[in-house]
């Protein structure tokens, strides 16, 4: 029987991925990052250090960046100086004066204003918006030139509705991931986006790897030992990682749907993809997840982190098998208590060649995958029982 149309508010995005030796994601000691979870103690990657790589590869994706940043001011002062020819001291002042002219709580880092002009809250901007402030200042240069150095200089210069204008401009980056900037008013942008930590499906700990570094440059022969030695420390398992994309905050965002909906598919490509960066060199992590599971959901976002709870036990196949055996488990008993009227799609993509029960149709591809689910999304249509 079909059930009444619905519209598709969430898109969620469970991903199961075995990462080798490696520490993508390192605590404050350099140790992988940690939680203790069900009683046992998993590997963590933090949902930041997921967000950032995924950030980038949409941001390839789309065609424009949005830089985080706290040196608004020096990009400001850099550019009038290096393409606008000002003199420093007035380019340092314009600088300032984008800060000093909001008449707000933003502010410049007294501790850094004389050397690396900096604003004491980090900003999240499209990334021209820099030169669309020196536009700012160009166009109020006599003005500028008249307050340096005098007691006007403490004073707001250029118009403020002009550089609040600017700080409160977005693109598709700020759109899904969002901003917080309540210094000016209508700048905070409410993220799409919201990324879990991801967590290893079992127990794991800390692997030591001593290493030492031999000096190239042998002069002399008694110094035949280590030029350094070390000790790094590594984990490896396999990583249960959610996302989920609310429709209706992207939509309030970005008003043409074409839009919105090319900046769900980057992001959804992008979170699949995507992978920290950590160690790289010394670990060459670059797995593909080894499960993909999508749902477009009507009522709520649901993370299948619980499935977990319990850690995994391996089995023939190791970690993984067990692991997608939990998911898809976990994820019927969620469709049974939940039930299906509200899920208008699920599907899934994965290195098994077994069928999977409980998540749906088998796709072959991720592309294949994400275009099924974006599709679905766009779409009033239901699944049916």
């Amino acid at each position: 029987m079909n059930t009444p149309t619905t519209h598709a508010r969430f898109l969620d995005v469970h991903i199961l991925q075995t990462l080798p030796y490696s520490n993508v994601n390192r605590d404050d000691l350099g140790s992988p990052k940690s939680v203790v979870f069900g009683g046992a103690t998993r590997t963590r990657v933090s949902s930041q250090a997921w967000k950032r790589p995924t950030r980038k590869a949409v941001e390839e994706l789309i065609g424009e960046k949005a830089l985080r940043t706290r040196r608004l001011p020096l990009q400001v002062s850099a550019l009038l100086t290096k393409e606008r020819g000002w003199p420093a001291d007035l380019a340092a002042f314009a600088g300032a004066q984008v800060v000093i002219s909001t008449e707000s709580k933003l502010a410049l880092d007294k501790d850094r204003a004389n050397t690396d002009q900096a604003t004491a809250s980090l900003l999240f901007l499209p990334e021209g918006a820099a030169g669309l402030l020196a536009d700012i200042a160009e166009q109020h240069r006599a003005a500028l030139e008249k307050a340096i150095g005098t007691k006007a200089a403490s004073k707001p210069v250029l118009p403020k509705d002009a550089v609040h204008e600017v700080l409160r401009s977005r693109n598709g980056s700020i759109a899904l991931f969002g901003r917080m900037l309540a210094e000016i008013p209508g700048a905070g942008v409410d993220g799409a986006v919201q990324v879990a930590h991801a967590f290893t499906t079992h127990a794991t700990s800390v692997q030591g790897d001593f290493f030492t570094a031999v000096d190239d440059v042998d002069l002399w022969a008694q110094d035949a030992g280590s030029a350094h030695m070390n000790t790094a420390e590594f984990s490896s398992g396999v990583f249960y990682r959610y996302a989920t994309l609310d429709l209706s905050d992207l939509a309030s965002t970005v008003a043409d749907p074409a839009t919105a909906r090319e900046l769900a598919t980057a992001f959804v490509s992008s979170f699949i993809n995507s992978m920290p960066s950590a160690k790289k060199t010394s670990t060459a992590p670059h797995t593909i997840p080894d499960l993909v599971h999508v749902g477009v959901r009507a009522d709520r976002p649901v993370s299948y982190a619980a499935a977990f709870e319990k850690p995994v036990t391996p089995g023939d196949g190791g970690w993984a098998v067990s692991s997608r055996a939990a998911l898809c488990a976990y994820a019927q008993q969620v469709n049974m208590l939940l039930g299906i009227d509200s899920l208008l799609h699920r599907a899934y993509a994965s290195v098994d060649p077994a069928a999977l029960e409980g998540i749906g149709d088998r796709v072959e591809s991720f592309p294949g995958l994400v275009a099924g689910a974006i599709d679905a999304a766009w779409k009033t249509e239901a699944v049916t029982a």
